[in-house]
């Protein structure tokens, strides 16, 4: 599945982060479930990229400025999981959920830990890339 590879991508791009102990598998599944939710018509805005619809949708959220951190090549700043939580759509956030078997509120804390690092290291130059599709965004970036 789809999904699943692109977990891997971001799992290694992210460099084994996030998983106490665990190969870091988790916090590239739980980003690849987001930007997967996202990339599937659910109105994220910004056409075929789910990075630009997630970055759009956190800036109207009213993270504008840790978005702009994680975009830029200053030091992240760190969200909460009920920031991502008001952020995120329900049916989205709940659609990642379920992918990564986890609830809502884990997901949501999952993603506010490996969000900062997962944009800072998909926007290298400190702008969202142009790309086809999500994973050769990664698979740029990765390389």
């Amino acid at each position: 599945m789809a999904g699943n590879d692109l977990g891997g991508l971001l799992g290694g791009l992210l460099g084994g982060a996030g998983g106490g102990g665990r190969s870091g598998s988790g916090s590239g599944n739980i980003l690849g479930a987001l930007l997967g939710a996202l990339g599937g018509g659910s109105g994220a805005g910004s056409g075929s990229n789910p990075l630009g619809g997630l970055l759009e949708m956190l800036t109207k959220s009213g993270l504008a400025e840790q978005k702009d951190s994680w975009v830029g090549t200053g030091q992240n700043q760190a969200v909460t999981g009920e920031q991502i939580q008001q952020a995120l759509p329900d049916e989205t956030l709940q659609k990642v959920a379920e992918q990564a078997g986890v609830t809502p509120e884990q997901a949501a804390s999952d993603l506010a830990r490996t969000l900062p690092q997962a944009v800072d290291k998909l926007t290298p130059e400190g702008q969202v890339p142009q790309a086809a599709s999500l994973e050769e965004l990664v698979r740029r970036q990765s390389l």
